[in-house]
């Protein structure tokens, strides 16, 4: 770990600290239990009966089969309420709190279990959305509410009752609700997934670590892309070569750290913590 000691100082040094940020995604959570998506036991693999995640994951989809996408993603967030933190997340806290003013996290990840973690939620930017909330499926207007309670399924085929039916109504126009995250028809924005916003804090990264995603999405690619183009350094940390991977290569100041996140991050911290103390 002597290069990322030596990044780290890198940064240190500078009279104006760039700040350091953690691209996260769907590997970040498989230790507390949560599927990834493309992997042999992924989520799509398992949970969406015969269907290509690129059909089944959209809104064209969900407005001709609305029980069906409600179904599982009301056991996905069963599942996700089951689901606790991980000492990744613990780990990332835990760097926080050393460095709260150059911190950010940009996550895929729509479970929440960085904030359940302990991460402040202005420091979490959720680009896929989150299993919080949800939104009116006809945009009647720009409103995001929370989950109505007590409404998650036990089973990926139980049927959904009346009672939770009522409650997955528009309060406004009366349509049906759906889940406020990304699907694959769907285009990024500022407004519910921040693109704007995580793009500007990818230009201001000294150091972006990415970390459990195989970065099969746009955004966390132009993120990749932002960093390298103003002079960051980019830190793949994954068991595997990925489309990060490729996207880095032969680039200067992009790193592979083949471990696990938890190995990484608890090496992470400890150099930090030992480059406060001597710096301040």
């Amino acid at each position: 770990m002597k290069q990322l000691k030596e990044i780290l100082k890198e940064n240190f040094q500078k009279e104006k600290r760039n700040k350091i940020t953690f691209l996260t995604g769907a590997g970040l959570s498989a230790a507390s239990g949560i599927p990834t998506y493309r992997g042999s036991d992924g989520i799509w693999v398992k949970g969406t009966k015969f269907h290509k995640p690129e059909e089944f994951g959209t809104f064209k989809y969900f407005s001709k089969n609305q029980e069906e996408v409600w179904q599982f993603n009301l056991f996905r967030k069963g599942m996700f309420a089951k689901a606790q933190p991980n000492d990744s997340h613990t780990l990332l806290a835990d760097i926080e709190q050393l460095i709260p003013e150059d911190f950010s996290i940009i996550t895929q990840n729509i479970d929440g279990l960085h904030q359940r973690g302990g991460n402040s939620g202005n420091k979490v930017y959720e680009i896929h959305g989150n299993m919080r909330t949800v939104r009116c499926s006809l945009e009647c207007s720009k409103a995001v509410y929370l989950y109505p309670k007590d409404i998650a399924l036990d089973r990926i085929d139980e049927e959904i009752s009346d009672e939770t039916w009522e409650k997955l109504e528009c309060p406004k126009c009366g349509a049906v609700l759906r889940p406020n995250i990304l699907w694959f028809d769907e285009y990024y924005n500022e407004r519910l997934y921040k693109v704007d916003s995580t793009l500007r804090i990818a230009k201001n990264t000294g150091i972006l670590v990415v970390i459990g995603t195989s970065g099969a999405t746009t955004l966390p690619l132009a993120l990749v892309k932002q960093t390298l183009n103003y002079g960051g350094y980019v830190l793949d940390v994954n068991l595997e070569d990925n489309n990060i991977t490729k996207l880095i290569k032969d680039k200067k100041r992009a790193v592979p750290f083949r471990m696990t996140s938890d190995a990484f991050l608890s090496e992470f911290h400890n150099i930090l913590d030992e480059l406060i103390l001597i710096h301040g």
